[in-house]
C-alpha cells in the first residue's frame, strides 16, 4: 500500500493520500477541533459521458442521455432494502449528486463515523438491477424530470448552455429526458456500473474529525481489488462560435431570469484550474461588490437585490463563465456588461481593484480550508482534474496583474448568449 502525506507550508496543513491495493484512492484530511466528518465515495462519471469504451471492448457505445444520474438513483436500492435506513440507525445525513463529469455518494455525521463508512463502500459496490425495479425508477426519474422542466433556475442555465454549445453534451439535462430514460434498462445500467464505477475510476476522501487508521481498516475489509482499466471517452467537435445569442421561454416568475455565458476554449489540468481562478478574480472585478458596474446596479435598482451571481462551468471539453440574476430588463443588463467588458479592454483594469480582487480570492480559498464539507469536496475535484487540492492556493497566489489583462481578452461578446426566462403574460 503506497501512502503518502501531502503538506502544504503556507497553511502549515497536510493529509494523507493512499493507493490502495483494491484500486482505490483514498484522500484522508483528520481535521482538529471539529466534531464533524464529512465522507465522499465519487467516481470520475457524469452525465457528459454518453460515448464510451474500454480497453476491453472492440467499439464505442453510446447509452441514453441521463444514465448516470439514474444509475445513481438506483444504486441506493439493494435486495433487501435501502441505504438510507441503514443510515438511519447511525445518525448520519446522506445524500448523493450526479454532475456533468463525476458522481458522488456522501455523508455527514458527528457520531458512528466507522459504520456510517462501511454502509458508504459496501452499498456502492453492490449494485442490483432488476427489470422490475429498473421500470419503476422510470416513473419516479420522469416526474423529477418533469418538475425541473418547470424550474426556472434550471430552465435558464440549459437553455444558455444550449446556446452556446453545438455539439458537447453540457448542454443536455443532467438527469436527460423522460424519452431517453424510458430507453434505460438493467443491462445497460450494468454495462455503465462495470465500466466507471471500476475502483481505479474512483477515489474516497474523508475530512474532519475522525481517525485515518480507522477508515483504512474499513476500506481494507470492504473494498476488494478491481481489475485495471483504460476508459476512453467520446470527443465532440465543438467549434468555438455559439449556437445562438439569446434564448428566451415564459414560466411562472414574478420577475424576468437571466443567464449570460461566455463560450471560453476548454483546457485541462493545472491550465484549467489556472483559468478557473483568473475567472474568479475577473469577474470579482466585473461584478463584485466593490465594482463600478455592481454600483450602478444598484443605485439604478436594474437588478433585483443589486446583486448578480457569478459561475464557472469547466471540465472534458468545455469551459462556461456564466452570469445570471433578475431583472426587469435582462437585454439592458446584458448590454452592461458587455460594454463594461469592452470598456476595461480599452481603458485597462485598475490595479488597485485588481489587488482588491486578488486578497479577497485568497483570502476566501484559504477559507474552504475551515469547512469540512469544502475540504472534502475539494480533495475530490482536484483528484479528478489531476491536480492537488493545495495547488489552488499556490495558483491563486501567483495570478499576476498580466493574466488578468490576458483573461479578459478571452471574455469575446461575439461568443456569448442571453437565456431569459420571462413571467407568463
Amino acid at each position: 500500500m503506497n501512502k503518502q502525506k501531502i503538506q502544504n507550508k503556507r497553511i502549515n496543513e497536510s493529509y494523507l493520500k493512499i493507493n490502495h491495493p483494491s484500486g482505490l484512492t483514498v484522500l484522508l484530511y483528520p481535521m482538529k477541533g471539529y466534531s464533524s466528518s464529512y465522507a465522499l465515495f465519487g467516481t470520475k462519471y457524469g452525465s457528459i459521458d454518453r460515448v464510451f469504451k474500454t480497453d476491453k471492448d472492440d467499439d464505442f457505445v453510446t447509452v441514453p442521455d441521463g444514465i448516470a444520474h439514474y444509475l445513481e438513483h438506483k444504486l441506493f436500492e439493494s435486495e433487501d432494502g435501502d441505504a438510507f435506513t441503514l443510515y438511519a440507525s447511525t445518525g448520519a445525513s446522506a445524500n448523493a449528486f450526479t454532475s456533468f463529469d463525476r458522481t458522488a455518494y456522501l455523508f455527514s455525521c458527528t457520531d458512528n463515523f466507522e459504520r456510517s463508512l462501511e454502509i458508504l463502500l459496501s452499498f456502492v459496490q453492490e449494485p442490483y438491477f432488476t427489470k422490475e425495479t429498473v421500470e419503476k425508477e422510470q416513473g419516479i426519474i420522469g416526474q423529477e424530470i418533469r418538475m425541473y422542466d418547470d424550474d426556472p433556475g434550471w430552465r435558464v442555465l440549459f437553455n444558455c448552455l444550449g446556446s452556446l454549445y453545438h455539439n458537447h453534451p453540457i448542454k443536455t439535462d443532467i438527469a436527460g429526458t423522460v424519452e431517453s430514460i424510458a430507453k434505460i434498462d438493467k443491462d445497460l445500467l450494468y454495462r455503465c456500473y462495470n465500466t466507471f464505477y471500476n475502483l481505479n475510476n474512483m477515489v474516497l476522501a474523508v475530512a474532519g474529525n475522525f481517525d485515518p487508521e480507522v477508515a483504512l481498516a474499513i476500506v481494507e475489509r470492504t473494498c476488494k481489488k478491481s481489475e485495471p482499466i483504460t476508459i476512453e471517452r467520446g470527443h465532440y467537435e465543438e467549434p468555438g462560435e455559439i449556437v445562438r445569442e439569446k434564448t428566451s421561454i415564459n414560466l411562472e416568475v414574478s420577475l424576468p431570469q437571466f443567464c449570460i455565458g461566455y463560450k471560453l476554449p476548454p483546457l485541462a489540468g493545472l491550465e484549467m484550474l489556472k483559468a478557473d481562478a483568473e475567472c474568479e478574480l475577473l469577474n470579482d472585478i466585473l461584478v463584485g461588490e466593490s465594482s463600478p458596474l455592481y454600483r450602478e446596479f444598484y443605485d439604478s435598482g436594474l437588478i433585483s437585490g443589486g446583486d448578480i451571481g457569478s459561475e464557472i462551468m469547466n471540465g472534458n471539453g468545455y469551459f462556461a463563465v456564466l452570469f445570471e440574476g433578475e431583472s426587469r430588463e435582462p437585454d439592458k443588463v446584458c448590454s452592461m456588461l458587455k460594454a463594461e467588458i469592452d470598456r476595461l479592454g480599452k481603458e485597462g483594469i485598475s490595479k488597485e481593484a485588481f489587488e482588491l480582487a486578488k486578497k479577497s480570492l485568497y483570502g476566501r480559498t484559504i477559507r474552504q480550508f475551515n469547512n469540512v464539507e469544502a475540504v472534502a469536496s475539494n480533495l475530490m475535484a482536484a483528484h479528478f482534474s489531476d491536480t492537488d487540492i493545495y495547488d489552488r492556493i499556490e495558483v491563486v497566489a501567483a495570478i499576476t496583474y498580466e493574466d488578468i489583462v490576458n483573461r479578459l481578452a478571452s471574455y469575446d461578446n461575439t461568443r456569448s448568449a442571453l437565456s431569459v426566462v420571462n413571467p407568463v403574460e
